[in-house]
C-alpha cells in the first residue's frame, strides 16, 4: 500500500498547482494487487517538458480485437466449477463492460495439443465425399464452451484452424510428426521412425482428390457449427505449418499451401462467405508469406495473415511490404504453467512488439487450465484462469489482467496512435474519441511521467512493477 499512498500524494500535489480538467480514469495492476482503480488524476495545463508525447493526429493500424482460444481442456477445467461460479468466470471474460470483454477468439478444427486426446471429424480412410463426417466429439466440450461465451457476447468473432487433418490424408497416416517429449506413458504417442515428419516437406498428400476432400471437410465443419448457432468467420489452413510436433501437427510447404488455398480451400470457403487467414506463421521467414500474398489466385481469398512464436520475427517486414493486409497475433506464447509476474512482463513485451508492428488482433492461448497446466502430450502451460480441481476454486492470472488492460478499454475500431519518449507505453484512440494510454513500469522504484497530449499534460507516478491504463 505504500506505493499507492505515494501515488495519491503526488497526484494531490500536482492538481493543486494547475488548472484541472475532467478526471482521468486510472486502473493499475501489480504482482500483489490486481485491477486497482485510482480515479483522482487530471489532465492539466501545467507547462512542463514532457517525457512522452502522444500525437493523436498520427494514426497507425485499426484494432479489430483481443481475445483467447477455445480449447477442450479449457472447458473440462471450467466444468469443475459450480454452474454459478463458471458463469461468473465467463461473464468476466466475455461480457462487454463487465470484465475483459473479449471480442476475437480462435478455435481448433479437430484436435489440438490441448484437446482431451487425438480425434478428427472423419477417420474413415478413403471417404472423399465426407459421408462419415461428424462433430459429435465437440458436443461434449468445444460447442458448450463457445455457446457459453456467446451467451455473454453474441458478437465474438471466431476463426478456426486445424492442427492436423484426418490421419489418412497424411503420408505418415498418423496425427503426430515427432517423438514424445517424455517417457511418461500418460503423455506418450505411438510414434515410429517411419512416421517422423520433416520441416520443409508436405506431409499432407499432394493429390487433387485429397485436397478437394479436405476443402469439403472445412465446408462440413462450417455448416455443422452454423447448425449449433456458432458462426465461423474465417479459417486458416494449418496451425504452424513448419513444425513437427509430438501432438497433432502437419507440415506443408508454402507451395503446397498455395495450391490448396488458391484452387480448393479458397473457392470452397468463398461459397460459405468465410475468409481465409494465411498461417499460422511460426517462422521468421517472410518468403513463406510472399509465396501466398504474391499469388493472384490466393489473393482472391486471403484477408489476413496470422503469426505466432518465431513468426514475430517476420511481422515487421511483412507489415512494411503489405501495409493494407490485416495482421493477427494468433497465439500468445504459452509459458511454463507457473503463471508468474515475470512471464506477464514478457507477454507485455510481445504485445508491444506485435502492436507496434501492425497487428490488429492479439489473442491469448489457454483460457483455463487445472493448476498443473499440463496438456495431454506433457506440456505444462500458462492460462488466463487456473482451476483447483480439489476444492473447486479458481483465480485469474497476471496475464489475464494484462489482457484486460487492453480489451476492456481498447475496443474494436480503435486506432493506435503515435507515441514517443518512453518505450513501455502504447496509446489508442477509440471510435468515441476516448484516448487509452497503457503504460508499464518494470522497475522496482516508482516512475513519474509527464505525458503531453495536445496542449495538456498527464503526470502520473507509476508505482513500481505495475501495468497502468488511463482513459481520457
Amino acid at each position: 500500500m505504500r506505493n499507492y499512498f505515494f501515488i495519491l500524494t503526488s497526484v494531490v500535489l500536482l492538481v493543486s498547482c494547475a488548472e484541472k480538467s475532467a478526471p482521468v480514469t486510472w486502473t493499475s495492476t501489480s504482482e500483489k494487487m490486481s485491477w486497482t482503480e485510482i480515479d483522482t488524476l487530471f489532465l492539466t495545463n501545467a507547462s512542463t517538458v514532457p517525457d512522452v508525447i502522444i500525437d493523436t493526429t498520427q494514426t497507425a493500424q485499426s484494432i479489430q480485437g483481443f481475445g483467447t482460444c477455445f480449447n477442450e481442456l479449457g472447458w473440462t477445467s471450467l466444468s469443475q466449477l459450480s454452474e454459478s461460479n463458471r458463469d461468473s468466470v465467463l461473464r468476466e471474460l466475455f461480457e462487454p463492460g463487465k470484465g475483459a470483454g473479449f471480442t476475437y477468439c480462435r478455435m481448433p478444427v479437430g484436435a489440438n495439443d490441448f484437446s482431451v486426446d487425438w480425434y478428427s471429424y472423419n477417420e474413415t480412410e478413403g471417404d472423399f465425399s465426407m459421408e462419415k463426417f461428424t462433430i459429435d466429439n465437440d458436443r461434449k466440450t468445444l460447442i458448450p464452451f463457445i455457446q457459453a461465451a456467446l451467451k455473454y457476447n453474441p458478437d465474438i468473432r471466431i476463426w478456426a484452424s486445424p492442427w492436423s487433418p484426418p490421419s489418412w490424408m497424411k503420408y505418415n497416416k498418423y496425427y503426430a510428426l515427432n517423438w514424445s517429449w517424455t517417457d511418461d506413458p500418460r503423455y506418450a504417442n505411438e510414434m515410429t521412425k517411419e512416421r517422423l515428419g520433416m520441416e520443409g516437406t508436405d506431409m499432407f498428400i499432394q493429390k487433387p482428390e485429397y485436397m478437394k476432400a479436405y476443402a469439403l471437410y472445412f465446408s462440413k465443419f462450417i455448416e455443422a457449427y452454423a447448425q449449433q448457432g456458432i458462426h465461423i468467420f474465417g479459417v486458416a489452413p494449418q496451425n504452424e505449418f513448419n513444425s513437427c510436433q509430438p501432438f497433432p501437427s502437419c507440415t506443408w510447404t508454402a507451395r503446397g499451401l498455395r495450391e490448396f488455398i488458391g484452387k480448393y480451400l479458397g473457392p470452397a470457403m468463398a461459397e460459405k462467405d468465410v475468409e481465409i487467414i494465411f498461417g499460422t506463421v511460426e517462422r521468421a521467414n517472410c518468403g513463406l508469406v510472399d509465396t501466398i500474398l504474391q499469388d493472384s489466385d490466393c489473393m482472391k481469398y486471403v484477408k489476413s495473415v496470422a503469426f505466432q512464436w518465431a513468426g514475430k520475427g517476420a511481422i515487421p517486414e511483412i507489415h512494411e511490404r503489405y501495409p493494407d493486409m490485416t495482421l493477427i497475433q494468433s497465439e500468445s506464447e504459452c509459458g511454463d504453467g507457473r503463471n508468474n509476474w515475470s512471464f506477464c512482463m514478457y507477454t507485455w513485451d510481445m504485445m508491444k512488439h506485435y502492436l507496434l508492428n501492425g497487428a490488429s488482433v492479439y489473442e491469448y492461448w489457454n483460457t483455463s487450465l487445472p493448476e498443473d497446466g499440463m496438456s495431454r502430450w506433457g506440456w505444462r502451460q500458462n492460462s488466463l484462469v487456473v482451476v483447483n480441481e480439489q476444492d473447486k476454486s479458481w483465480y485469474f492470472t497476471h496475464e489475464y489482467y494484462l489482457m484486460k488492460h487492453f480489451s476492456r478499454f481498447v475496443r474494436p475500431g480503435a486506432v493506435r496512435v503515435k507515441t514517443s519518449g518512453y518505450d513501455d507505453l502504447l496509446a489508442f484512440l477509440n471510435t468515441d474519441n476516448r484516448l487509452v494510454v497503457i503504460a508499464v513500469n518494470k522497475e522496482d522504484t516508482p516512475k513519474t511521467l509527464t505525458i503531453k497530449i495536445g496542449d495538456k499534460v498527464l503526470v502520473p507516478t507509476l508505482a513500481a512493477g505495475t501495468i497502468n491504463s488511463f482513459v481520457l
